[in-house]
C-alpha cells in the first residue's frame, strides 16, 4: 500500500470552515491581548529601532532559529532550546498538513504526503514531539523540584507547563486512535515511521472500532480547544515571551556596545534629565519587562548581588514593567530604590548573558541620572567630593592641573601641549598620573614603547578625567564639560593616534566622545603591545623563566569590547603560563569599580573585589595579572582586606612586559 494518510480522517471536511473561524477568533483574541500590552508600551519615548531593516531581520532569524543564547546556559538552556526546536518542528508539519489539505489536494489535486517524503515526514515529527515531552518534562522538574535558587515560580508557570503538556500528549492520543483503526489493521509497514504513535495506539487495544472513533473524535476537539487557547492566551501569560523575546532580537540596539544616549544640554526646552517616572524612558525599556522570562541568569551573573546588595537586574526589569502597567505616574526611582540603583557596576555581565536581548544597564543610568541631575543625590559624601574635583581640578583626587605629568619625569616622552612630536599620544588618565601604585603601570608602558622604538607624547596639564566615571554616575553634564576640554587639547596636539591603558578611558575615546566630534584612532595597550609583538618591533625573553599567572578580563575590555585573546597571547610570549578562572572571558566576575563605583566606598553586603580574588585564588594561581587600572586598585585593596596577602599578588600587563623585554 501507498504510504500516506487521510487527513480529516473520522473528523470529515465539514470541519474545515468552523476550524477557521475559531482560529480566528482565537487569534483575534490574542490580536485584542497585544493591543492592550501596545498602549503600555507606547507610554514611553520614542525611540528608532527599525534601521538597518534587513541586519535586524538576519539576527531576528539567526538568533531565534539557533538558540545560541538560550544554550549558552545549559542549565535550563539546554532543554528549552530543543523544547523550542521540537515544538517549532511540529508546527512546521501542522503548517504542512493544512498547506495539503487545503491548497495542495482542492486546488492543484497534488498529494505531497505520499511515499518516501510521508515516511520521513511521519519520522521526524514522532521524533520532535517526543523531544519535546522530554524536554518539557525536564524544564518541569527544574523549576518546580529541583528549584534553583532565585528562581521565582508563579501561577502562569503552572499554567503554561500543563497547557504544552496537554497539547503534546492529547497530540499523540489522537494519532494513536487514528492509527489503532488505520496503519496497525491495514499498513503496519507504514506504522514503523510513527514509533511514538504506535505505542499510544496500543493503548486502544481491545477497544471497537465504534469507540475508537469515538474517543478519537473527542480527542481531535480536546487538542484543537487547547491549541486555540494556546494562541488566545499569548498575551495574557508567560507564553508572550515566544513573540517578545523574539522581536525583541530584532529591536535589540545595532550599535556599539556600551553606547549611552548623549544628552543635548543645550536643548533649552527639555525639562527633565534621566528617568524619574516609567513615561521618562523609552518604549524598548517597558517592551523590555514583556520580553523577560524571568530566567534569572542576569541576577546569577551580577556582581551586586551575589555580594548581597539590594541590586537584581532581572527585578528591576520586572518593576519598570509593573510601573508601566499600574502606576506610570509613580516614582520609578522610589520603586527600584535608590541602593540598589547606586550598586550596579555597569559591567554588562546581565545583559551579555541575557536570551531576551534586555537592556538593563540603560535603564539604571538613566535613573541615576535622574538622581544626580534632578535631586543632586550620589551613592555618598566621598563621591560628591570626588565629583566636585573632577569640576575643579579635573580629577578625583584634588590634586593641582601642574603635577598631573610628573609620572614621566626622566622618562623619554613628549609634551605635545609645548609643541614636541610623537609617534602616539598617550592618554594616561587620573590613576595613572596620580596613584602611586598605578603610576608604575604607566611608566612601565613608556618604557615598552621606548624598546618598539615608539616615541610617546603626552598632554601633562592639559588632560583631565575622561569623565567616564562621573558620567556612569549620572551627571551627564560634568562629563561633556571635561570631555570637550580633553577633545579640544587633543585635537589641537596633532596627535594621529591615542593610546590608553585604561579600559574605561578607552571605551569613553573610542566611542562616547564620537558623540561630541573626537575622531581620533584609539587603542587600549593590550592590543596596541599584541600588535608590537606581532610586527616584530618588541621582542620579549620567556627564557627569563616560565611563571603560572590567572588573567582577569576587565569588564570594559572582555564584555565591551570583545578584547580576550591579544592579552592573554601577550602575557604568553612573556612566559606566562596561564591558569584559568571558573569565571573568565564573557563570563568574567567585575571588580566591582565600574559605574563610578570606583569612587564610592562599597558599604552593603560583602567587597566585590575580595569575591573576584578569592576566584583568583582557587584557580591555583600565585599571581593574578589585570589590564585595568581601577581593577589593579580593587584587587590591592581585596588582597589585603580579604587576608589573602602572601597567598596571592596583582600586577599589571605592562609591568610584566616591560621587565621582560629583550634587549
Amino acid at each position: 500500500m501507498e504510504a500516506t494518510r487521510e487527513i480529516y480522517w473520522n473528523i470529515g471536511h465539514g470541519v474545515v470552515i468552523p476550524m477557521y473561524l475559531l482560529t480566528l477568533a482565537a487569534f483575534g483574541v490574542a490580536a485584542w491581548g497585544f493591543r492592550q500590552r501596545l498602549a503600555v508600551w507606547r507610554q514611553g519615548k520614542a525611540l528608532d529601532r527599525f534601521d538597518r531593516f534587513d541586519e535586524r531581520v538576519k539576527r531576528l532569524v539567526s538568533r531565534v532559529l539557533s538558540q545560541e543564547k538560550v544554550a549558552r546556559v545549559k542549565d535550563g538552556g539546554i532543554p528549552h532550546a530543543f523544547f523550542f526546536w521540537g515544538f517549532l518542528t511540529l508546527f512546521a508539519g501542522t503548517m504542512v498538513v493544512m498547506l495539503q489539505a487545503d491548497f495542495f489536494a482542492p486546488l492543484m489535486g497534488v498529494n505531497i504526503l505520499s511515499g518516501g517524503f510521508y515516511e520521513a515526514f511521519s519520522l521526524v515529527l514522532d521524533l520532535a514531539g517526543l523531544v519535546a515531552i522530554l524536554m518539557l518534562a525536564a524544564l518541569f522538574v527544574r523549576r518546580f523540584m529541583v528549584k534553583p535558587a532565585g528562581l521565582e515560580t508563579v501561577n502562569d508557570d503552572y499554567l503554561v507547563h500543563q497547557l504544552l503538556f496537554a497539547i503534546l500528549v492529547t497530540g499523540f492520543c489522537v494519532e494513536g486512535a487514528r492509527m489503532a483503526a488505520t496503519e496497525l489493521q491495514q499498513n503496519p509497514e507504514l506504522a514503523r515511521f510513527s514509533p511514538v504513535g504506535s505505542v499510544f495506539a496500543r493503548l486502544f487495544t481491545g477497544f471497537t472500532d465504534d469507540s475508537i472513533r469515538t474517543t478519537h473524535q473527542v480527542l481531535w476537539w480536546v487538542h484543537f480547544a487547547l491549541v486555540l487557547g494556546f494562541f488566545a492566551a499569548l498575551p495574557y501569560t508567560k507564553l508572550r515571551h515566544i513573540l517578545t523575546t523574539a522581536v525583541n532580537a530584532f529591536f535589540a540596539p545595532l550599535e556599539e556596545k556600551g553606547a549611552i544616549a548623549t544628552l543635548n544640554l543645550e536643548d533649552e526646552a527639555l525639562e527633565q534629565f534621566g528617568a524619574t517616572t516609567v513615561t521618562d524612558l523609552t518604549w524598548k525599556d517597558i517592551f523590555d519587562a514583556d520580553a523577560c522570562t524571568s530566567c534569572k541568569r542576569c541576577q546569577d551573573r551580577c556582581p551586586a548581588w551575589a555580594t548581597e546588595k539590594p541590586l537584581s537586574p532581572m527585578k528591576v526589569v520586572q518593576q519598570v514593567g509593573e510601573a508601566a502597567r499600574s502606576a506610570p505616574a509613580s516614582s520609578l526611582v522610589e520603586t527600584v530604590t535608590a541602593d540598589a540603583l547606586w550598586s550596579c557596576t555597569t559591567c554588562r555581565a546581565c545583559q551579555d548573558i541575557c536570551p531576551a536581548e534586555i537592556e538593563h544597564v540603560n535603564k539604571i543610568l538613566e535613573m541615576r541620572r535622574s538622581l544626580s541631575l534632578m535631586e543632586g543625590e550620589f551613592p555618598g559624601e566621598e563621591v560628591r567630593t570626588a565629583v566636585s574635583n573632577v569640576e575643579v581640578n579635573g580629577n578625583p583626587f584634588g590634586l593641582a592641573y601642574a603635577v598631573r605629568g610628573e609620572w614621566a619625569e626622566g622618562l623619554p616622552v613628549a609634551r605635545v601641549s609645548e609643541g614636541e612630536e610623537a609617534d602616539i599620544l598617550y592618554f594616561a588618565g587620573c590613576y595613572a598620573s596620580f596613584d602611586r601604585r598605578n603610576r608604575e603601570v604607566a611608566r612601565s608602558f613608556v618604557k615598552i614603547c621606548a624598546a618598539a622604538g615608539i616615541r610617546v607624547g603626552i598632554l601633562g596639564k592639559e588632560e583631565k578625567c575622561c569623565g567616564e566615571p562621573v558620567r556612569k554616575l549620572g551627571n551627564e553634564y560634568l562629563y561633556q564639560m571635561v570631555a570637550a576640554e580633553n577633545i579640544e587639547a587633543m585635537k589641537a596636539s596633532g596627535a594621529k593616534k591615542v593610546v590608553t591603558t585604561c579600559p574605561h578611558c578607552f571605551n569613553t575615546l573610542s566611542r562616547d566622545y564620537r558623540d561630541l566630534g573626537f575622531e581620533l584612532e584609539t587603542e587600549h595597550y593590550a592590543t596596541f603591545i599584541h600588535g608590537l609583538i606581532r610586527r616584530g618591533r618588541l621582542n620579549l625573553s620567556p627564557a627569563a623563566g616560565r611563571f603560572p599567572f590567572t588573567y582577569h578580563d576587565s569588564c570594559y575590555l572582555g564584555r565591551y569590547k570583545d578584547i580576550f585573546a591579544e592579552p592573554r597571547a601577550v602575557l604568553a610570549a612573556a612566559g606566562g603560563e596561564l591558569r584559568e578562572m571558573e569565571r573568565s572571558g564573557c563570563d568574567s566576575f567585575c571588580c566591582g569599580a565600574g559605574g563610578g563605583r570606583i569612587l564610592a566606598e562599597e558599604k552593603l553586603g560583602t567587597k566585590i573585589s575580595e569575591a573576584r580574588v578569592r576566584m583568583a585564588e582557587e584557580s591555583g594561581a600565585p599571581l593574578l595579572v589585570s589590564n585595568c587600572p581601577f581593577c589593579l586598585t580593587m584587587f590591592e585593596d581585596g588582597i589585603k582586606t580579604g587576608g589573602f596577602e602572601g597567598s596571592m599578588r596583582v600586577r599589571d600587563l605592562a609591568e610584566i612586559v616591560a621587565e621582560r623585554i629583550q634587549i
